[in-house]
This record gives C-alpha cells, structure tokens and sequence, in this order.
C-alpha cells in the first residue's frame, strides 16, 4: 500500500538533489550544473504549497528563479555542444562545417560560463540552501491539529494548481494549432513541463510512482524539447555561416544541407507531437474536473 508522503519530506527531497551537484558546477561538470537547475525548478514549483510564510516564500522564489535563469543560459549551450556531437558521430554532414560550429558555440559557452561565475558564486547557491534547509528545519517541528491542516491544505493546493496548468496548457495547445511554429511550440513545452512538475508532486505526495499520465508528458515534452535544442543550433548555424565569404559556394551548400536535415528532424517531431496531442487535451480536462470532483463528494 502507498505510503503518503509529508510536505517536509517532498522539500528534503529537493533540496538534496540541489545541494549536492552544487561543487561540480565550480568545476565545471555538465550534469551537475543540469542536475542544480532542474531541482531549483522543482522547488520553485514546490515551495507555493509548503504553507509556509508568504513574504519568505516569495523571497527564496525570487532567487531560486534568478538560480535557474542564470544556469540556462550555460546549459543551453551544452545541449547545443551534446547535439553537435551527435552529428559529428553520425557522419551524415560536413565535418568542416560541424567543426566551425561547435567552435564557435564552444567560445559562447566558455564565455557563459565565466559570467555565470561571476553572477552567480556557489557562495550565493549555498546561501539559498540553507535557507531552503530552515525552511525544512520549521515543518519537520510542525505538530498537532494545525499541521494536519496544513498538510490538507498542501494537497488541496496542489489539485488546484494542476486545473491552472491543465488549462493553461489546453490554452497554449489551441494557439499553436496544427501548424509548425517554433515560437508557440516552446509556450506549449513550457506548459507542459510546468503540468509535469505539479503533477509529480501529487503523485508523491500520495506516495505514487511513476504513472502514465506523467510519462505521456514526459515524453511529448522531450518530443518539444528536442525540436527547441534543434531550433537553437540552426540559429546558431545561421550565424557561423553569414560569416563566410560569399564566395565559398561549397561551404554556403554544406551549411544549407545541414540545416535543411535539421528542419526535417522538427517536422519529423512536430508530426510526433501532433499524434499525442488529443491524449494531452483529455489529460487536461481530467484534471480540470478533479478538484470540482472532489470539493462536491466533500461537500455531499
């Protein structure tokens, strides 16, 4: 049988994950900078449910949301880097032309990197971890009827934040509509990531694992994911290849041929994410209707 889990439990969780990747962000460590990232968005999502002080609340999410904006800046470069590999290792393209972008990405993401250090010590992370650790600190003492409510209170919150998501990403769905458009696609992967993160609260907090519902956004978030990491690199080809000489006519075909395998690919994934879409629509309404559902059996 499940074993529910606190709101204390859920935070120590997080915190963890967070904590422990933080020296391999001085160090450089790819992983260890995504790892810090994801779990600062995961205690972003978390810490508007713990019930904990408002103004305290708003504060650390404030700079959990800097923490994550200034880690995606480096890692949207190592994912560029890590897509670039793959093309170097498949052999379809010119090497010529993966060697001159990923130089250049290669200088950018160096250059990020400094500046996140610069920005952003480790001092800084830490900081924000132990007051993360004393907010920890304050549920494990709370006792008695009123954390009970609080508790409920938790989970209540947590319903209602997957209906916002739920319809916030039926929204976003409709306005993207059946046609390839990057910008509007990437609104939708950031919906459906937002969903994601709220439900996998719930499940744990009901001491749930993994179900289907949040696989099938798992897996069109990765579908959206991939196509936004693609988008990003054709950018960044785009501007390598306005820098060459107008005269070099095989070295223009060679970044053409590319970018136009590049394009195939997000529509290929376009085509994949088009096919989930009516299952992703009936996920939301489900969990739209949930919380009415359960305020009218509590209120029979």
């Amino acid at each position: 049988m499940p074993v529910s889990a606190r709101r204390s439990d859920l935070l120590h969780k997080r915190l963890d994950l967070f904590t422990r990747a933080l020296q391999g962000i001085e160090d450089g460590d790819v992983r260890a900078l995504h790892r810090t990232r994801v779990a600062s968005r995961r205690l972003r999502e978390l810490l508007p449910i713990l019930q904990l002080e408002q103004s305290s609340t708003r504060k650390l999410i404030r700079r959990l949301r800097r923490i994550t904006n200034r880690l995606g800046s480096v890692r949207e470069l190592d994912v560029l880097l890590m897509v670039l590999d793959e093309l170097r290792a498949g052999g379809q393209s010119s090497a010529k032309t993966v060697r001159l972008v990923t130089e250049a990405v290669a200088d950018e993401r160096e250059d990020a990197r400094k500046h996140l250090l610069e920005k952003l010590p480790v001092a800084e992370l830490r900081r924000v971890a132990e007051k993360l650790d004393g907010a920890g600190r304050e549920l494990d003492g709370a006792s008695g009827a009123d954390a009970r409510r609080q508790e409920t209170a938790c989970r209540w919150a947590v319903d209602a934040r997957i209906a916002r998501r739920a319809e916030r990403l039926l929204e976003t769905m409709r306005e993207a509509g059946a046609v390839y458009l990057p910008d509007r696609l990437h609104v939708v992967r950031v919906a459906l990531k937002k969903l994601r993160y709220a439900m996998e609260l719930r499940a744990e907090l009901a001491g749930e694992r993994q179900n289907g519902d949040l696989r099938r956004l798992k897996r069109a978030q990765d579908f959206l994911g991939r196509m936004h990491d693609l988008q990003l690199l054709m950018d960044r080809i785009r501007r390598v290849q306005a820098a060459l000489a107008p005269a070099d006519i095989t070295a223009w075909d060679d970044f053409d041929e590319l970018l136009d395998r590049l394009e195939d690919e997000c529509r290929r994934l376009h085509g994949r994410y088009m096919r989930e879409r009516p299952a992703l629509s009936a996920l939301c309404m489900q969990s739209i209707g949930r919380p009415r559902a359960v305020a009218a059996r509590r209120a029979g």
